[in-house]
């Protein structure tokens, strides 16, 4: 049976870091591209036992993504799919061990070859380790996949009643928690949680204002908190870390985006 950490990692690397090839095949013009005109059918899984697997898939109309949590079940052949043997070996190959390798299931060479281009231009991107100088538009894109990655991944373990994430949860009223940069509303993500639940989003929310918002005056500004590379206290000083709402509430989340940030590495 698979360790309590092992199962919270392929939750995240399965529901917050695979539906970001969703975003970097849109908002990434040479991988747009690709996909245009595109129509596919694509999945990673990991198997549970003999029958059960965990997975994610991915449906691509003319070019357009969705995502779904769960196994692939329409009318439509999966063109290519990575099946790993366990989550543990899924998990070691999404952190770059090229030891744990899956089994290919490929229907379409020439869109598998397409799929894998996204999959590595994820790799890459996220493994960038200091702020892009003078490239701003890669910086929000940064931004926008650490921010989407870090509420879902959030969300998830207390999904799956991680002890630390998922009392606070239990506890909580109707809140919600959101990560900006000053004047691109389009590189925004929130979490809604209340009373035990908790839905992740993206983009602003606009119902009403966020108890708490982390806004960062740039994107490079922000990525040095992402990557680990800023000090947040003389940040939030020099008003480079904007604390909105309730700041007492930062440390907290700060110190759950650590936990989703440790998980994944």
């Amino acid at each position: 049976m698979s360790s309590d950490e092992s199962r919270y990692t392929n939750k995240i690397f399965m529901a917050g870091a695979l539906p970001l090839l969703k975003t970097i095949a849109t908002d990434v013009p040479e991988m747009a591209k690709k996909f245009h005109g595109v129509n596919a059918v694509y999945q990673v899984s990991a198997m549970l036992n003999a029958q059960d697997k965990e997975a994610v898939h991915f449906i691509v109309e003319n070019g357009s993504w969705s995502c779904k949590l769960g196994e692939y079940f329409g009318q439509k052949k999966i063109d290519a799919e990575l099946q790993f043997s366990t989550i543990e070996k899924m998990n070691e190959f999404m952190k770059g061990k090229m030891s744990s390798l899956p089994k290919f299931k490929i229907s379409s060479l020439p869109k598998f070859l397409k799929f894998m281009a996204v999959l590595l231009k994820m790799s890459s991107l996220l493994n960038i380790t200091e702020p892009p100088e003078d490239d701003e538009e890669l910086c929000l894109l940064l931004c926008k996949l650490y921010f989407y990655l870090l509420s879902s991944g959030i969300s998830q373990l207390n999904k799956m009643e991680h002890p630390e994430i998922h009392s606070w949860a239990l506890k909580s009223p109707d809140r919600v928690y959101q990560w900006a940069i000053e004047g691109h509303p389009e590189c925004t993500a929130y979490m809604r949680v209340k009373a035990g639940k908790t839905r992740a989003g993206r983009g602003e929310y606009k119902r009403s204002k966020p108890f708490f918002c982390m806004k960062f005056d740039t994107a490079a500004h922000a990525l040095m908190i992402l990557l680990g590379t800023g000090d947040m206290l003389q940040m939030t000083k020099d008003k480079q870390l904007i604390m909105e709402g309730a700041p007492e509430f930062g440390a907290m989340i700060g110190d759950y985006m650590m936990t989703v940030g440790a998980l994944a590495k």
